[in-house]
């Protein structure tokens, strides 16, 4: 009988192409909520490809490295992007007069809502990944209570400017941690801290 061998294949840590997609969109995204920027036009591409696509594709590499929570942040909020994206295009009346009259906020509002509880699920497991990461879930939970309640019409204007200051913040902290997970890695040690987990449920 044959021997049977055994192939190892290496695949690169994909938090830097993930966080990096994370940072561009939210930064794009809250320039247009905070009025710095008018219209979706060019924001779109953004949310779709890095938003999007590129948090969907570290989701799969991670996926390779037996990260499960890597793997189903990145692949929920890629998608969750991708979905933004058709969103738009739907108000802006890319499928037509039908669908876009038919656009209800509240049922984003459901959608936002299911987020902050994921996002609540993924806070707790950051608590165990490191510090910049942890903040970047806790800032997330601030965007979706902000989109959340003023989907629902709940203090509107208030919560839409807490929505857009957190994405914000999430944008600049993320690039922070794209840029830490690069150079961390191609150096061989710690260039950028990240900070250590906080070793409450893991010893």
């Amino acid at each position: 009988m044959g021997e049977t061998k055994e192939i190892k294949i290496q695949t690169a840590d994909p938090s830097a192409i993930g966080l990096f997609g994370l940072a561009i969109v939210t930064l794009v995204a809250s320039s247009q909520k905070l009025g710095w920027t008018d219209g979706l036009g060019l924001v779109i591409p953004w949310a779709i490809f890095l938003g999007g696509i590129a948090q969907f594709y570290a989701s799969v590499l991670d996926s390779k490295h037996n990260n499960t929570f890597g793997t189903t942040a990145f692949g929920a909020y890629g998608l969750f992007w991708m979905a933004v994206g058709m969103g738009w295009f739907v108000q802006a009346g890319v499928f037509g007069e039908t669908l876009m009259s038919a656009v209800d906020s509240r049922q984003l509002g459901v959608v936002y809502l299911g987020y902050l509880v994921f996002t609540i699920f993924m806070t707790i497991g950051a608590l165990e990944t490191n510090k910049v990461l942890f903040f970047i879930f806790f800032l997330i939970d601030f965007l979706f209570i902000g989109l959340t309640l003023s989907s629902f019409g709940i203090m509107e204007h208030f919560m839409h400017g807490l929505a857009a200051w957190s994405e914000l913040v999430i944008g600049i902290v993320s690039l922070y941690a794209a840029g830490a997970n690069v150079l961390n890695k191609h150096f061989g040690y710690t260039f950028l801290p990240l900070g250590s987990a906080f070793g409450i449920f893991k010893k």
